[in-house]
């Protein structure tokens, strides 16, 4: 039997929410990095442990983090990002020299309709970027002269934007905490909380924004480690369609 096109209709008005909400970044790349201030053993929203504020830690712009509140794909994962100029200040600053910096995603940057972090598909930021990494700094862990300056010649010193590359890392290796198991992963919560120690592509964290019942990881730290089903939101997509068309 035929299913009536309405069910069709409406399978394919599904895919959107699940699939053009949030934003497939390349490992590596460019994006907008800007500062806030995140209090030193305070619990961000991906629930990593309080030491992790120990080392370099930023939150990720909504739609790249994967989720609108609580945890999501971006939890966890390591970028080494690399500053190239500024974006606000007239003249653009170019450093003379070369500043980088690995940091881990352990907080949500929320889609404030039109700041920093509200880029979607399609819909950079107004620097032209899809990620923005807003870096938890003033930070212990990261030296106070990390951002480069003029005063001379532009009055200030900080900047607020800038534009930096980026690369995936993985975190055991390059982030500054990767060998201090109290920094890795989550909190002892049953509920809310996915920050993976090392995470790659079979074992991010599904978003919290559109939990289907799948569980995440079990993340707390010091805790084994389960890996998350090979099951994703584009997989079960396409699978929609195919099942769809297949009975048309």
């Amino acid at each position: 039997m035929r299913p009536p096109l309405a069910a069709l209709a409406l399978a394919l008005a599904w895919i959107p929410t699940t699939l053009a909400q949030w934003i497939q970044y390349p490992p590596e790349g460019t994006a907008t990095l800007t500062h806030y201030t995140l209090p030193e053993d305070y619990i961000a929203a991906c629930g990593c442990t309080a030491k992790s504020t120990h080392y370099p830690t930023a939150a990720m712009s909504q739609a790249a983090y994967g989720s609108s509140t609580a945890y999501g794909p971006g939890c966890g994962q390591c970028f080494k990002v690399t500053l190239l100029n500024t974006f606000l200040s007239d003249p653009p600053f170019f450093p003379d020299v070369t500043k980088s910096l690995v940091i881990k995603v352990t907080d949500l940057c929320p889609d404030s309709g039109g700041g920093w972090c509200s880029a979607s598909p399609g819909h950079p930021n107004q620097a032209g970027a899809y990620i923005n990494f807003d870096l938890a700094w003033p930070s212990s862990a990261i030296p106070d002269d990390f951002f480069p300056s003029n005063v001379t010649l532009y009055g200030y010193t900080d900047f607020s934007v800038w534009n930096v590359s980026y690369e995936s890392v993985s975190c055991v290796d390059s982030w500054a905490g990767g060998q201090d198991a109290a920094a890795l992963g989550s909190i002892n919560q049953t509920y809310g909380v996915c920050c993976p120690a090392n995470p790659n592509s079979t074992d991010l964290c599904p978003s919290y924004s559109e939990d289907t019942g799948a569980q995440p990881p079990d993340t707390i730290s010091n805790a084994a480690f389960r890996h998350l089903p090979s099951i994703l939101y584009t997989t079960t997509a396409f699978s929609l369609i195919i099942c769809v068309f297949v009975l048309l």
